[in-house]
């Protein structure tokens, strides 16, 4: 049985109850002009992105995330719109919480079916728009390099990122043509919907609180279960998980009734839940400590390997090794921020707890 964490009202039922029972939840109208289209992530323990259908006044659908770009998470957002009487000619928008494949990945196709437009936030515009990421042969080195510098040996780095081919779909991802920024009002006809910039789980993240039916669309910001992925990107002088936890503080407290996630189920207790993520974070800071105090001059790569993780270390590979990683590497970036431990400075970092400190 599925645990729902303290202090949450579970208003999304059929979809507790869909994923308790390892099926697709239904498509479901929220409200008069809402619709939760669940769409397939192929191969991913995650199983569905949410896709929000808006109706805005004057007709039309505007799309809040639309999926992987795949063909058969396409065919369930068709089916989903058919379902609501639509179609994909009939997206005017589509607005994107953030740069990750699962929701913008057929925000391109959507956009050829209907010529609608795509927003998302200009930090991630940033990034998914370099020209590194356009071009996998320039992508897959620079991320292999990367990953050294967290300690990899440059082997095991190159089978984790795998071949230039498997990476060309990250490189193909629909460039936005407008942005927005925190506090803007997206084009939603009849709707106040206001973007609130999130970073962390990327450092673009949005989520959208509408002013009108109090309800927070938090991306993957804020989960009823599981935390978001807090990784490093290489991104100079960004430290993911300090921007997180201000995130999480900036939302906890919004005048909102519902939140409605991009993955798993709807539900109510904002603040109870950002209070047991940030929780989650600083209990994994404290092992993590607790590693390095152990694993003097050990690597972010390394270190990887100490944490306790949701399967044996050795069942991790290729993407999600890197998102281990990655993510161990956001919370030794923060340990260093707090002055608990301290970098070596090489080009290869290793770290040591702090003088004064105890691990």
């Amino acid at each position: 049985m599925t645990a729902i964490p303290a202090g949450q009202d579970v208003t999304g039922t059929e979809q507790l109850a869909a994923w308790r029972a390892r099926v697709m939840p239904p498509v479901e109208q929220l409200a008069s002009d809402l619709w939760s289209i669940p769409v397939p992530i192929p191969n991913n323990p995650l199983r569905y992105v949410s896709s929000y259908a808006i109706a805005p006044a004057g007709g039309g659908l505007v799309l809040l995330d639309t999926g992987w770009a795949a063909d058969s998470a396409w065919e369930a957002l068709v089916a989903g719109l058919a379902s609501i009487g639509a179609g994909p000619a009939d997206v005017r928008g589509v607005l994107v919480s953030h740069m990750h494949l699962d929701h913008i990945g057929l925000a391109g196709r959507l956009r050829e079916a209907s010529g609608a437009w795509v927003a998302l936030h200009p930090a991630d515009t940033a990034i998914i728009a370099s020209a590194a990421m356009r071009d996998a042969e320039l992508a897959v080195p620079m991320e292999v390099a990367f990953l050294v510098t967290l300690g990899a040996p440059a082997d095991e780095a190159a089978a984790a990122v795998g071949s230039v081919e498997a990476y060309r779909g990250f490189t193909r991802v629909a460039l936005p043509d407008r942005e927005l920024n925190d506090g803007d009002m997206a084009d939603v006809p009849g709707w106040r919907l206001r973007a609130v910039h999130t970073p962390g789980h990327t450092p673009g993240h949005l989520c959208f609180v509408d002013e009108v039916s109090q309800r927070l669309f938090a991306g993957d910001h804020i989960l009823p279960r599981i935390t978001p992925n807090i990784s490093v990107y290489g991104v100079e002088g960004v430290n993911p998980l300090f921007d997180f936890l201000c995130s999480l503080n900036k939302v906890r407290d919004l005048d909102v009734d519902e939140i409605l996630p991009a993955h798993e189920w709807r539900f109510r207790g904002l603040a109870e839940r950002a209070d047991g993520i940030a929780a989650h974070h600083e209990r994994r800071l404290a092992e993590l400590l607790a590693a390095i105090a152990a694993h003097p001059d050990a690597t972010s790569w390394e270190l990887a390997g100490r944490l306790t993780w949701s399967r044996p270390w050795n069942q991790y590979s290729g993407r999600m090794r890197i998102t281990a990683v990655t993510e161990t590497a956001a919370h030794v970036l923060e340990l260093v921020r707090r002055g608990l431990i301290r970098s070596s400075g090489a080009d290869v970092p290793t770290y040591r707890v702090a003088a004064g400190v105890v691990g």
